[in-house]
C-alpha cells in the first residue's frame, strides 16, 4: 500500500459525504487543503510550503508536459 492509496480512499469518502450532505466538493477540498497546510506547518517552514504549493499550481495543467519530461 502507498500513501497515495490511503489519501485517495479518504479523499473519495470525504467527497462522497460532502455531496450526500449537499455541501459540494469545493468546500471540502478547501477544508482539506487548509488541514494539509496546518499539518505541514508543524514541521516545515512557510517558505517551503509556499514553494511546494507554487510548484503544484504551476504544474497542474494535465495537458502540459513538465519541463523536465523528455518527449
Amino acid at each position: 500500500m502507498y500513501a497515495s492509496d490511503v489519501a485517495q480512499r479518504h479523499f473519495s469518502a470525504a467527497i462522497d459525504e460532502a455531496e450526500t450532505s449537499g455541501l459540494g466538493h469545493e468546500a471540502v477540498c478547501r477544508a482539506l487543503l487548509n488541514l494539509v497546510i496546518s499539518k505541514y506547518l508543524e514541521t516545515r517552514s512557510v517558505a517551503d510550503i509556499q514553494a511546494e504549493l507554487r510548484f503544484i499550481a504551476e504544474n497542474c495543467d494535465p495537458d502540459t508536459d513538465f519541463m523536465f519530461m523528455r518527449p
